[in-house]
């Protein structure tokens, strides 16, 4: 009986590693294949020894800088649904992390001192200066807030897109062993077997082309749970401790909170965050929408609506609270 069972045993493992070693040859084929699809749609520039992708569309006096989530695989595209309704009057900038979108996968420290120097570095190479007006999404709330700390002549103000803010990490339980594994699944090829899982939320709600969608998928391939995206989560307490610890930065900010829905919290605890961050602000406005935590693939209509108007509000100089 002991036999039988080790022999099953056996080959089970001897079946799952075919499979494992027939999925890692036939997506090897795959990213083969899509390499000719796999083209920049913007600048790369050499950043700290290796290259970073920059995307600028439109023209305007005013600068926006949209700054994607931990683990996004392509930003550009991610933003796309959003900055497209507002770049006819202002210039649009995305800057793409090391480890995302067509950038390089790096070793570089994500420490949040790091990340800023490369994101600021790469936006001077690419001629745009600041001031700017920053739209961080999710984790890179952190970054934002830190970037109008230590620069604040070089931001104008913040649009916080369902933006992070450091509290949210004290007490946050990161499972890094299923970041680890998602991370080989995403290297073994796993993640084109199971349905659904590359079709993000601005392929399934945003306004992206039948090409830009299937740029989306090929982008995904390659950029899932990367080493840079792992150091990120890694650091993130730290750096969220170091941002929490200089205050809150002296800029105007309009914030969007969603319903919580992706972010790991739920709606009350999420948005209370978010309310107590802005309430010790004296230029601060939050705006409530009933979705999850990608807001700008959702409710990207009234975003931009709502932006442009304080955008104006701050030209004015009357701030909408």
């Amino acid at each position: 009986m002991i036999k039988r069972i080790v022999k099953v045993f056996i080959v089970f493992i001897v079946i799952f590693l075919l499979i494992i070693t027939a999925s890692f040859f036939i997506h090897q084929m795959q990213l083969s294949k899509e390499d000719k699809l796999f083209i920049p749609t913007g600048k790369m520039l050499e950043v700290n020894g290796h290259q970073i992708h920059v995307y600028i569309e439109g023209k305007g006096e005013e600068t926006l800088v949209f700054m994607s989530g931990g683990g996004t695989s392509s930003p550009v595209l991610d933003f796309k649904s959003l900055y497209s309704l507002l770049s006819d009057k202002y210039r649009i900038v995305v800057v793409e992390k090391a480890g995302y979108g067509f950038s390089d996968i790096t070793d570089s420290d994500r420490d949040i001192d790091t990340i800023l120097r490369e994101t600021r570095e790469a936006l001077l190479k690419s001629g745009v200066e600041g001031p700017y007006i920053l739209f961080p999404h999710s984790m890179s709330g952190i970054e934002a807030l830190y970037w109008a700390e230590v620069h604040p002549d070089e931001v104008k103000a913040i649009v916080g897109l369902d933006m992070a803010v450091p509290t949210a990490y004290e007490d946050y339980d990161i499972n890094m062993s299923m970041i680890y594994l998602s991370s080989l699944a995403a290297k073994i090829g796993v993640t084109r077997w199971i349905p659904g899982l590359s079709e993000s939320d601005a392929m399934k709600y945003g306004n992206l082309t039948k090409q830009e969608k299937e740029l989306s998928k090929v982008i995904f391939y390659r950029r899932t749970v990367t080493k840079n995206m792992i150091n990120e989560v890694k650091q993130i307490k730290a750096n969220a401790e170091k941002v929490g610890a200089a205050g809150i930065p002296n800029v105007p900010m309009l914030m969007f909170s969603s319903n919580g829905q992706g972010t790991g919290w739920d709606e009350d605890t999420w948005h209370e965050l978010q309310k107590d961050f802005i309430s010790k602000h004296d230029e601060g406005k939050l705006i409530k929408l009933d979705c999850s935590h990608y807001v700008h693939d959702i409710e990207f209509k009234r975003i931009a609506d709502e932006s442009e108007k304080y955008i104006e509000s701050l030209n004015q100089g009357s701030f909408m609270n």
